[in-house]
């Protein structure tokens, strides 16, 4: 279900910018038989940093939707040494001549110190081919349950990687 121009997948938010209406749709662990345009299954991640005391992001897969936009499937592993209550970095979306298309918050919601977790993130507008890079641009939120504020921890000590042909970095 799409409302507002926004697709939620799981319990994992995806925010835009001006609206603040989004909805629920599918089961994040469920597969999908669509072939893969913009991912090599195969292909070596490329990492950005090195992944000691750090939160990692991984592009791990972008598959076109029946609808005509993106699914982004994003792994990520908290390498802090503390729980945080809500993670989530606002990303920028450029198309392939580097214009930015939009400006989505990806929501992780809590994030277990040492666990990795999986999401998937809907870009209703955005088709996987059109998509050139992804870019880290800021922390949305990064804290703890006592309600400490990690923004800069979450920012300096990020890795990315990606295991698609789209660049994603900071």
């Amino acid at each position: 279900m799409r409302h507002g121009g926004i697709a939620l997948l799981s319990s994992v938010f995806l925010i835009f910018p001006g609206f603040s209406a989004f909805s629920q749709t599918g089961d994040a662990t469920a597969e999908t038989e669509t072939p893969l345009e913009t991912s090599t299954e195969t292909a070596e991640p490329r990492v950005q940093d090195d992944l000691g005391d750090s939160i990692l992001l991984e592009l791990n897969k972008a598959e076109p939707t029946e609808a005509g936009g993106c699914r982004l499937t994003v792994v990520t592993t908290n390498r802090l040494d503390r729980d945080l209550s809500r993670a989530a970095w606002q990303v920028a979306i450029f198309n392939g001549d580097g214009i930015v298309q939009s400006l989505p918050i990806l929501d992780f919601g809590a994030m277990v110190a040492g666990k990795t977790k999986v999401a998937m993130f809907e870009l209703p507008d955005n088709g996987c081919t059109g998509i050139g890079r992804i870019v880290v641009n800021d922390v949305a939120a990064c804290t703890t349950g006592d309600g400490d504020d990690l923004r800069d921890a979450c920012l300096t000590g990020l890795a990315t990687q990606s295991r698609t042909d789209i660049d994603f970095g900071l």
